[in-house]
Protein backbone atom coordinates (compact mmCIF):
# COMPACT_ATOMS: atom_id res chain seq x y z
CA UNK A 1 0.00 0.00 0.00
CA UNK A 2 1.69 3.33 -0.88
CA UNK A 3 1.04 6.40 1.13
CA UNK A 4 -1.01 8.33 -1.24
CA UNK A 5 -3.54 5.76 -1.09
CA UNK A 6 -3.50 4.97 2.96
CA UNK A 7 -4.97 7.14 5.49
CA UNK A 8 -3.43 9.93 7.11
CA UNK A 9 -3.12 8.28 10.18
CA UNK A 10 -1.12 4.93 8.77
CA UNK A 11 1.17 7.76 6.56
CA UNK A 12 2.26 9.13 10.02
CA UNK A 13 2.87 5.74 11.61
CA UNK A 14 4.71 4.96 8.29
CA UNK A 15 7.09 8.03 8.57
CA UNK A 16 7.37 7.71 12.25
CA UNK A 17 8.90 4.17 11.74
CA UNK A 18 11.46 4.93 9.03
CA UNK A 19 13.37 7.77 11.30
CA UNK A 20 16.24 5.58 13.16
CA UNK A 21 17.48 6.41 16.78
CA UNK A 22 19.09 9.96 16.93
CA UNK A 23 19.33 13.31 18.89
CA UNK A 24 15.50 13.66 18.94
CA UNK A 25 14.85 10.30 20.45
CA UNK A 26 17.78 10.84 22.78
CA UNK A 27 17.12 13.91 24.09
CA UNK A 28 13.50 11.96 24.54
CA UNK A 29 15.61 8.99 26.71
CA UNK A 30 17.37 11.85 29.12
CA UNK A 31 14.14 13.60 30.13
CA UNK A 32 12.11 10.16 30.71
CA UNK A 33 15.26 8.31 32.40
CA UNK A 34 15.09 10.90 35.15
CA UNK A 35 12.00 9.29 37.02
CA UNK A 36 13.24 5.44 35.74
CA UNK A 37 16.74 6.61 37.59
CA UNK A 38 14.68 7.56 40.86
CA UNK A 39 12.61 4.75 40.67
CA UNK A 40 15.59 2.59 41.65
CA UNK A 41 16.83 5.74 43.68
CA UNK A 42 13.53 6.02 46.29
CA UNK A 43 13.66 2.29 46.54
CA UNK A 44 16.73 2.02 47.87
CA UNK A 45 16.50 5.52 50.17
CA UNK A 46 14.51 4.20 52.53
CA UNK A 47 16.53 0.92 52.75
CA UNK A 48 19.62 2.96 53.53
CA UNK A 49 17.85 5.28 55.79
CA UNK A 50 16.73 2.00 57.63
CA UNK A 51 20.33 1.64 58.77
CA UNK A 52 20.12 4.67 60.87
CA UNK A 53 15.95 5.44 61.49
CA UNK A 54 15.91 1.94 62.99
CA UNK A 55 17.47 3.34 66.53
CA UNK A 56 16.46 7.11 65.88
CA UNK A 57 12.85 6.07 65.57
CA UNK A 58 12.66 2.76 67.71
CA UNK A 59 11.23 0.67 65.04
CA UNK A 60 10.95 -3.55 65.40
CA UNK A 61 11.10 -5.65 61.76
CA UNK A 62 7.45 -5.35 61.28
CA UNK A 63 7.06 -1.70 61.13
CA UNK A 64 10.26 -1.15 59.23
CA UNK A 65 8.51 -3.44 56.39
CA UNK A 66 5.41 -1.29 56.64
CA UNK A 67 7.61 1.89 56.32
CA UNK A 68 9.13 0.63 53.24
CA UNK A 69 5.84 -1.21 51.69
CA UNK A 70 3.23 2.49 52.34
CA UNK A 71 4.97 3.96 49.43
CA UNK A 72 4.65 1.06 47.22
CA UNK A 73 0.93 1.61 48.36
CA UNK A 74 1.27 5.19 47.11
CA UNK A 75 2.39 3.96 44.30
CA UNK A 76 -0.09 1.23 42.85
CA UNK A 77 -2.48 4.40 43.50
CA UNK A 78 -0.64 6.73 41.17
CA UNK A 79 0.37 3.77 38.39
CA UNK A 80 -3.81 3.03 38.14
CA UNK A 81 -4.77 6.91 37.99
CA UNK A 82 -1.89 8.05 36.09
CA UNK A 83 -2.48 5.07 33.56
CA UNK A 84 -5.62 6.21 32.97
CA UNK A 85 -4.87 10.23 33.00
CA UNK A 86 -2.19 8.85 30.68
CA UNK A 87 -4.80 8.18 27.99
CA UNK A 88 -6.97 10.80 28.73
CA UNK A 89 -4.52 13.99 28.67
CA UNK A 90 -1.72 12.60 27.06
CA UNK A 91 1.46 10.74 28.05
CA UNK A 92 3.59 13.93 28.77
CA UNK A 93 1.06 15.98 31.32
CA UNK A 94 0.66 12.71 32.80
CA UNK A 95 4.76 12.35 33.25
CA UNK A 96 5.60 16.15 34.30
CA UNK A 97 2.74 15.64 36.76
CA UNK A 98 3.52 12.35 38.17
CA UNK A 99 7.00 13.99 38.75
CA UNK A 100 6.46 17.00 40.69
CA UNK A 101 4.36 15.17 42.74
CA UNK A 102 6.99 12.85 43.23
CA UNK A 103 9.82 15.31 44.09
CA UNK A 104 8.13 17.74 46.04
CA UNK A 105 7.22 14.72 48.53
CA UNK A 106 10.55 13.67 48.71
CA UNK A 107 11.58 16.85 49.91
CA UNK A 108 9.02 17.04 52.93
CA UNK A 109 10.24 13.01 53.47
CA UNK A 110 13.56 14.74 54.26
CA UNK A 111 12.13 17.07 56.69
CA UNK A 112 9.95 14.62 58.37
CA UNK A 113 10.07 14.96 62.07
CA UNK A 114 8.70 11.75 63.24
CA UNK A 115 7.93 8.02 61.98
CA UNK A 116 3.66 9.02 61.44
CA UNK A 117 5.02 12.35 59.30
CA UNK A 118 7.81 9.99 57.39
CA UNK A 119 5.00 7.58 56.72
CA UNK A 120 2.54 10.13 55.14
CA UNK A 121 5.35 11.85 52.76
CA UNK A 122 6.73 8.49 51.87
CA UNK A 123 2.96 7.72 50.71
CA UNK A 124 2.04 10.76 48.43
CA UNK A 125 5.59 10.62 47.44
CA UNK A 126 4.90 7.19 46.04
CA UNK A 127 1.58 8.43 44.03
CA UNK A 128 4.10 10.49 41.87
CA UNK A 129 6.58 7.87 40.97
CA UNK A 130 4.13 5.57 40.31
CA UNK A 131 2.44 7.70 37.65
CA UNK A 132 5.62 8.37 36.26
CA UNK A 133 8.02 5.50 36.12
CA UNK A 134 5.00 3.03 33.79
CA UNK A 135 3.98 6.55 31.59
CA UNK A 136 7.37 7.08 30.53
CA UNK A 137 8.10 3.79 29.36
CA UNK A 138 4.93 3.55 27.47
CA UNK A 139 5.68 7.09 26.10
CA UNK A 140 9.37 6.12 24.94
CA UNK A 141 8.25 2.56 23.27
CA UNK A 142 6.06 4.25 21.11
CA UNK A 143 8.91 6.64 19.86
CA UNK A 144 11.40 3.59 18.86
CA UNK A 145 11.59 1.79 15.58
CA UNK A 146 10.38 -1.91 15.52
CA UNK A 147 13.36 -3.71 15.20
CA UNK A 148 15.00 -2.03 17.33
CA UNK A 149 12.77 -1.33 19.98
CA UNK A 150 13.78 -4.66 22.52
CA UNK A 151 17.44 -2.82 22.39
CA UNK A 152 16.63 0.69 22.77
CA UNK A 153 14.38 0.49 25.38
CA UNK A 154 16.16 -1.59 27.50
CA UNK A 155 19.70 0.47 27.10
CA UNK A 156 16.63 2.92 28.38
CA UNK A 157 15.96 1.08 31.15
CA UNK A 158 19.37 0.46 32.39
CA UNK A 159 18.98 3.82 34.15
CA UNK A 160 17.54 1.78 36.51
CA UNK A 161 20.29 -0.31 37.18
CA UNK A 162 22.92 2.91 37.45
CA UNK A 163 20.50 4.15 40.14
CA UNK A 164 20.46 0.93 42.37
CA UNK A 165 24.42 1.27 41.84
CA UNK A 166 24.67 4.85 42.08
CA UNK A 167 22.42 5.58 45.32
CA UNK A 168 24.10 3.09 47.66
CA UNK A 169 27.15 5.35 47.07
CA UNK A 170 25.77 8.23 47.72
CA UNK A 171 24.49 7.35 50.82
CA UNK A 172 27.60 6.26 51.80
CA UNK A 173 29.55 9.36 51.13
CA UNK A 174 26.66 11.51 52.74
CA UNK A 175 26.62 9.40 55.74
CA UNK A 176 30.75 9.93 55.61
CA UNK A 177 30.23 13.64 55.49
CA UNK A 178 27.51 14.51 57.03
CA UNK A 179 26.81 12.04 59.74
CA UNK A 180 23.96 9.44 60.19
CA UNK A 181 21.82 12.02 60.95
CA UNK A 182 21.55 14.09 58.74
CA UNK A 183 22.73 11.95 55.89
CA UNK A 184 19.83 10.43 55.38
CA UNK A 185 17.86 13.62 55.11
CA UNK A 186 19.84 15.17 52.19
CA UNK A 187 19.70 11.76 50.45
CA UNK A 188 16.14 12.07 50.39
CA UNK A 189 16.45 15.75 49.75
CA UNK A 190 18.08 14.75 46.34
CA UNK A 191 14.53 13.42 45.29
CA UNK A 192 13.50 16.49 44.38
CA UNK A 193 15.40 17.14 41.00
CA UNK A 194 12.24 15.14 39.36
CA UNK A 195 10.50 18.76 39.96
CA UNK A 196 12.96 20.42 38.00
CA UNK A 197 13.02 17.53 35.23
CA UNK A 198 9.46 18.43 34.66
CA UNK A 199 9.63 22.00 34.38
CA UNK A 200 12.38 21.31 31.54
CA UNK A 201 10.26 18.87 30.19
CA UNK A 202 7.54 21.20 29.59
CA UNK A 203 9.94 22.51 27.04
CA UNK A 204 11.03 19.77 25.70
CA UNK A 205 9.58 16.77 25.52
CA UNK A 206 7.37 15.76 22.86
CA UNK A 207 3.45 14.21 23.23
CA UNK A 208 3.84 10.56 22.11
CA UNK A 209 3.11 10.74 17.98
CA UNK A 210 0.69 7.94 18.39
CA UNK A 211 -1.05 9.17 20.93
CA UNK A 212 -1.58 12.39 18.86
CA UNK A 213 -2.61 10.12 16.00
CA UNK A 214 -5.19 7.79 18.25
CA UNK A 215 -6.88 11.32 19.19
CA UNK A 216 -7.04 12.75 15.98
CA UNK A 217 -4.24 15.59 16.70
CA UNK A 218 -2.90 14.88 13.31
CA UNK A 219 -1.29 18.18 12.99
CA UNK A 220 0.32 18.09 16.09
CA UNK A 221 1.23 14.54 15.00
CA UNK A 222 2.26 15.94 11.83
CA UNK A 223 4.70 19.00 13.05
CA UNK A 224 6.32 16.55 15.74
CA UNK A 225 7.34 14.06 12.77
CA UNK A 226 8.63 16.48 10.36
CA UNK A 227 10.55 18.03 13.41
CA UNK A 228 12.11 14.50 13.64
CA UNK A 229 12.61 14.59 10.12
CA UNK A 230 14.43 17.21 10.03
CA UNK A 231 16.50 16.80 13.31
CA UNK A 232 17.55 13.40 11.48
CA UNK A 233 18.49 14.68 8.11
CA UNK A 234 20.72 17.60 9.86
CA UNK A 235 22.51 15.11 10.85
CA UNK A 236 23.18 13.15 7.48
CA UNK A 237 20.63 10.33 7.99
CA UNK A 238 18.97 9.93 4.14
CA UNK A 239 15.53 8.99 5.17
CA UNK A 240 13.57 6.18 2.68
CA UNK A 241 10.40 6.83 0.91
CA UNK A 242 7.73 5.56 4.17
CA UNK A 243 5.59 2.15 3.35
CA UNK A 244 2.77 1.27 5.35
CA UNK A 245 3.30 -2.04 6.93
CA UNK A 246 -0.30 -2.12 8.77
CA UNK A 247 -2.94 0.05 9.93
CA UNK A 248 -3.30 2.42 12.83
CA UNK A 249 -5.71 0.92 15.20
CA UNK A 250 -7.78 4.31 16.12
CA UNK A 251 -10.52 3.21 18.50
CA UNK A 252 -11.68 4.79 21.66
CA UNK A 253 -9.75 3.82 24.80
CA UNK A 254 -11.90 1.44 26.86
CA UNK A 255 -10.74 0.02 30.31
CA UNK A 256 -12.46 -3.12 30.29
CA UNK A 257 -11.08 -4.24 27.36
CA UNK A 258 -7.67 -5.04 29.33
CA UNK A 259 -9.94 -8.16 30.19
CA UNK A 260 -11.51 -9.02 26.64
CA UNK A 261 -11.11 -12.41 25.46
CA UNK A 262 -8.44 -10.87 23.16
CA UNK A 263 -6.01 -9.52 25.95
CA UNK A 264 -6.75 -10.97 29.02
CA UNK A 265 -4.16 -13.34 28.20
CA UNK A 266 -1.53 -10.25 27.72
CA UNK A 267 -3.09 -8.80 30.76
CA UNK A 268 -2.61 -11.94 33.09
CA UNK A 269 1.17 -12.76 31.43
CA UNK A 270 1.91 -8.91 32.08
CA UNK A 271 0.46 -8.60 36.22
CA UNK A 272 2.51 -11.81 36.98
CA UNK A 273 5.61 -10.92 34.96
CA UNK A 274 5.44 -7.83 36.98
CA UNK A 275 4.48 -9.04 40.33
CA UNK A 276 7.12 -11.74 40.26
CA UNK A 277 9.72 -9.85 39.20
CA UNK A 278 9.37 -7.05 41.16
CA UNK A 279 8.46 -9.42 44.08
CA UNK A 280 11.89 -10.53 44.22
CA UNK A 281 13.73 -7.66 43.36
CA UNK A 282 12.33 -5.29 45.92
CA UNK A 283 12.29 -7.96 48.88
CA UNK A 284 15.67 -8.61 48.92
CA UNK A 285 16.93 -5.10 47.55
CA UNK A 286 15.51 -3.06 50.43
CA UNK A 287 16.56 -5.22 53.57
CA UNK A 288 19.87 -6.09 52.16
CA UNK A 289 21.80 -3.39 53.63
CA UNK A 290 20.18 -3.97 57.01
CA UNK A 291 20.56 -7.90 56.74
CA UNK A 292 24.64 -7.44 56.39
CA UNK A 293 24.50 -5.09 59.40
CA UNK A 294 22.15 -6.99 61.63
CA UNK A 295 23.22 -10.68 60.10
CA UNK A 296 26.18 -10.22 58.31
CA UNK A 297 27.87 -8.01 60.94
CA UNK A 298 28.66 -5.49 58.43
CA UNK A 299 29.28 -1.79 59.74
CA UNK A 300 26.39 0.46 57.68
CA UNK A 301 29.04 2.16 55.19
CA UNK A 302 30.51 -1.20 54.78
CA UNK A 303 27.06 -2.88 54.18
CA UNK A 304 26.21 -0.17 51.48
CA UNK A 305 29.61 -0.72 49.01
CA UNK A 306 28.78 -4.56 49.30
CA UNK A 307 25.27 -3.35 47.67
CA UNK A 308 26.93 -1.23 45.29
CA UNK A 309 28.89 -4.46 43.99
CA UNK A 310 25.53 -6.39 43.65
CA UNK A 311 23.93 -3.26 41.64
CA UNK A 312 26.80 -2.91 39.66
CA UNK A 313 26.65 -6.30 38.38
CA UNK A 314 23.27 -5.89 37.59
CA UNK A 315 23.93 -3.07 35.14
CA UNK A 316 26.39 -5.65 33.10
CA UNK A 317 23.55 -7.85 33.24
CA UNK A 318 20.86 -5.23 31.86
CA UNK A 319 23.32 -4.83 29.40
CA UNK A 320 23.76 -7.83 28.27
CA UNK A 321 20.35 -8.46 28.06
CA UNK A 322 19.74 -5.43 25.38
CA UNK A 323 21.75 -7.33 22.56
CA UNK A 324 19.52 -10.15 23.28
CA UNK A 325 15.91 -9.43 23.12
CA UNK A 326 15.78 -8.16 19.41
CA UNK A 327 18.20 -11.73 18.84
CA UNK A 328 16.81 -14.49 20.43
CA UNK A 329 13.53 -12.82 21.54
CA UNK A 330 11.63 -11.95 24.90
CA UNK A 331 10.03 -15.12 25.85
CA UNK A 332 13.22 -17.12 26.29
CA UNK A 333 15.03 -14.27 27.74
CA UNK A 334 12.52 -13.88 30.52
CA UNK A 335 12.07 -17.22 30.83
CA UNK A 336 15.86 -17.77 31.55
CA UNK A 337 16.13 -14.62 34.05
CA UNK A 338 13.10 -16.54 36.31
CA UNK A 339 15.11 -19.67 35.89
CA UNK A 340 18.08 -18.00 37.74
CA UNK A 341 16.30 -16.14 40.53
CA UNK A 342 14.97 -19.43 41.38
CA UNK A 343 18.56 -20.90 41.45
CA UNK A 344 19.27 -18.35 43.49
CA UNK A 345 17.00 -18.23 46.52
CA UNK A 346 17.23 -22.15 46.48
CA UNK A 347 21.25 -21.70 46.52
CA UNK A 348 20.29 -19.41 49.52
CA UNK A 349 17.82 -21.49 51.01
CA UNK A 350 20.27 -24.51 50.75
CA UNK A 351 23.42 -22.15 52.36
CA UNK A 352 21.25 -20.76 55.26
CA UNK A 353 19.50 -24.44 56.07
CA UNK A 354 22.68 -26.16 55.98
CA UNK A 355 25.30 -23.60 57.56
CA UNK A 356 24.56 -21.08 60.48
CA UNK A 357 25.25 -17.20 59.00
CA UNK A 358 27.79 -15.92 60.75
CA UNK A 359 29.19 -13.44 57.93
CA UNK A 360 27.78 -11.72 54.94
CA UNK A 361 29.05 -13.47 52.41
CA UNK A 362 26.77 -16.23 52.18
CA UNK A 363 23.83 -13.67 51.50
CA UNK A 364 25.67 -11.45 49.08
CA UNK A 365 26.21 -15.41 46.81
CA UNK A 366 22.77 -15.90 46.67
CA UNK A 367 21.72 -12.23 46.67
CA UNK A 368 24.29 -11.89 42.86
CA UNK A 369 22.25 -14.69 41.88
CA UNK A 370 18.83 -13.70 42.22
CA UNK A 371 19.60 -10.41 41.74
CA UNK A 372 20.90 -11.28 38.13
CA UNK A 373 17.65 -13.43 37.70
CA UNK A 374 15.85 -10.68 38.71
CA UNK A 375 16.88 -7.61 37.09
CA UNK A 376 16.48 -9.27 33.73
CA UNK A 377 12.82 -9.38 33.86
CA UNK A 378 12.69 -6.39 36.23
CA UNK A 379 13.75 -3.99 32.87
CA UNK A 380 12.68 -5.75 30.75
CA UNK A 381 8.70 -5.77 31.39
CA UNK A 382 9.74 -1.70 30.30
CA UNK A 383 10.00 -3.21 27.23
CA UNK A 384 7.35 -5.82 26.96
CA UNK A 385 4.68 -4.63 28.10
CA UNK A 386 3.99 -2.11 26.07
CA UNK A 387 4.19 -4.14 23.47
CA UNK A 388 1.11 -6.25 24.51
CA UNK A 389 -1.29 -3.26 24.10
CA UNK A 390 -2.88 -1.52 21.04
CA UNK A 391 -2.06 2.65 21.42
CA UNK A 392 -5.81 3.54 22.56
CA UNK A 393 -4.89 1.08 25.91
CA UNK A 394 -0.73 1.00 26.20
CA UNK A 395 -0.40 3.89 29.01
CA UNK A 396 -3.30 2.22 31.13
CA UNK A 397 -2.08 -1.33 30.39
CA UNK A 398 1.78 -0.57 31.07
CA UNK A 399 0.78 1.49 34.15
CA UNK A 400 -2.31 -1.02 35.73
CA UNK A 401 0.07 -3.81 34.94
CA UNK A 402 3.10 -1.78 36.64
CA UNK A 403 1.13 -1.39 39.34
CA UNK A 404 1.40 -4.95 40.42
CA UNK A 405 4.95 -4.34 40.93
CA UNK A 406 3.66 -2.07 43.74
CA UNK A 407 1.00 -4.74 45.07
CA UNK A 408 4.64 -7.10 45.22
CA UNK A 409 6.66 -4.15 46.37
CA UNK A 410 4.29 -3.80 49.13
CA UNK A 411 3.48 -7.28 50.31
CA UNK A 412 7.23 -8.67 49.78
CA UNK A 413 9.38 -6.03 52.22
CA UNK A 414 6.79 -7.11 54.65
CA UNK A 415 6.50 -10.28 54.48
CA UNK A 416 10.40 -10.18 54.72
CA UNK A 417 10.08 -8.24 57.98
CA UNK A 418 7.83 -10.82 59.40
CA UNK A 419 9.52 -14.19 58.36
CA UNK A 420 13.07 -12.76 60.06
CA UNK A 421 10.95 -12.32 63.33
CA UNK A 422 9.09 -15.52 62.85
CA UNK A 423 10.87 -19.39 63.42
CA UNK A 424 13.26 -20.44 60.18
CA UNK A 425 14.12 -16.87 59.69
CA UNK A 426 15.99 -16.54 56.39
CA UNK A 427 15.69 -19.61 55.28
CA UNK A 428 12.43 -19.49 54.77
CA UNK A 429 12.70 -16.21 53.15
CA UNK A 430 14.41 -17.62 50.60
CA UNK A 431 12.00 -20.00 49.73
CA UNK A 432 9.51 -17.87 49.33
CA UNK A 433 11.59 -15.92 46.75
CA UNK A 434 12.20 -19.51 44.96
CA UNK A 435 8.66 -19.90 44.64
CA UNK A 436 8.08 -16.70 43.44
CA UNK A 437 10.30 -16.70 40.95
CA UNK A 438 9.23 -20.17 39.89
CA UNK A 439 5.90 -19.13 39.31
CA UNK A 440 7.11 -16.18 37.18
CA UNK A 441 8.89 -19.25 34.88
CA UNK A 442 6.32 -20.90 34.46
CA UNK A 443 3.59 -17.87 33.58
CA UNK A 444 6.27 -16.87 30.76
CA UNK A 445 6.95 -20.49 29.54
CA UNK A 446 3.06 -20.99 29.14
CA UNK A 447 1.61 -17.65 28.35
CA UNK A 448 4.17 -15.44 26.59
CA UNK A 449 4.22 -14.30 23.01
CA UNK A 450 6.96 -13.50 21.13
CA UNK A 451 7.10 -9.92 19.99
CA UNK A 452 10.55 -9.28 18.80
CA UNK A 453 11.60 -6.88 15.86
CA UNK A 454 7.54 -6.78 15.02
CA UNK A 455 5.89 -2.98 14.90
CA UNK A 456 3.17 -1.76 17.88
CA UNK A 457 0.88 -1.98 15.43
CA UNK A 458 1.46 -5.59 14.11
CA UNK A 459 1.70 -6.97 17.57
CA UNK A 460 -1.86 -5.58 18.62
CA UNK A 461 -3.54 -6.55 15.54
Amino acid sequence: MSVPESRPSDALVARLERIPMGRFHYRIMALLSVGTFFDAYDSLTIAIALTVIFRTLHISFVNAGVLIGIAYLGQFIGANAFGYLSERYGRKTSFIIASVIFGVFSLLAALSWNYGSLFWFRFFEGIGLGGEVPVAGALFSEFVQGRRRGFYVTIYETIFAWGLFATPLVGYLLIAALGPALGWRVLFAIGFVPVLNGLVALRWLPESVRWQIDHGHLDRAEATIREMEASAERHGVRLAEPKVAVRADVKPTRPSELFSPQYRRRTALAWLQWFCAYFVVYGYGTWLPSLYVRLGHLPPQQSLLVTAVSSLIGVGVTYSIAWFLDGIGRRPVFTFGFGLATAGALIGFAIVSLTHVSSWVPLFVAALVMGMGGNINAAGVYVYTPELYPTRMRGLGTAVASSMNRVASFISPLLVGVLLDATGGLSTVFLMFAVVSAIGLVTMWRLGIETRQKLLEEIAS
